[in-house]
């Protein structure tokens, strides 16, 4: 037979777990109704939540980025293809060595990163990783989608050499390569 005390510590515990579900309930209600949790990007997100999000993205890029990943020589020919790639996807948001990012990707919230010191912070899996499958909630886009592994891992080269480069050489990069584009275009070749 169950005792009094057995039958209490039931019911109280019975009690508790309905209240939680309860109050979970009205707090999901609340986030689902637009009360508690605004959308807008103009509204930057609380210090708790843009903590949250953003440690809970270092760790999942940790995670996943164990393992090989493709990797190409560093050819002149690689870095001018990740070069290309740069210029064409990534420069309007990242910005360069002496080049702003675009101004309207200062209204995207959370701001894409410059990219300069970008393998100071992260590993070259880790740069793969980020490029290959991009980020959830921030606008960057997984590349892996659309690009050939062969060309991310180009672009992941490039970035890893970038930092090296000056402003005016990557200028001159730049340069290099819209005059590429002009010369192909002229000659009606994709």
């Amino acid at each position: 037979m169950i005792g009094e005390a057995t039958r209490r510590l039931f019911w109280g515990w019975l009690l508790g777990l309905a209240t939680c579900a309860v109050i979970a309930a009205i707090v999901i209600a609340l986030i689902l109704s637009g009360i508690i949790f605004n959308t807008s990007a103009t509204q930057p997100h609380s210090k708790a939540f843009a903590w949250g999000a953003h440690v809970t993205m270092i760790n999942s890029v940790a995670r996943r980025s164990r393992g090989d990943v493709p990797t190409v020589p560093m050819t002149r020919e690689t870095l001018m293809a990740g070069a290309r790639q740069y210029e064409a996807h990534c420069i309007i948001c990242h910005g360069g060595p002496g080049v702003a990012r675009a101004p309207w990707a200062s209204g995207m919230l959370p701001t894409p990163p410059y990219l300069i010191d970008a393998p100071s912070r992260w590993s070259h899996a880790e740069l793969y990783n980020l490029v290959h499958d991009g980020v959830k909630m921030t606008g960057m886009p997984a590349w892996g989608e659309v690009e050939s592994d062969r060309q991310v891992a180009e672009v992941v080269a490039f970035l890893e050499v970038m930092p090296k480069m000056s402003p005016d050489q990557f200028a001159r990069l730049r340069q290099r390569i819209r005059a590429e584009q002009v010369a192909q275009s002229t000659r009606g070749t994709p």
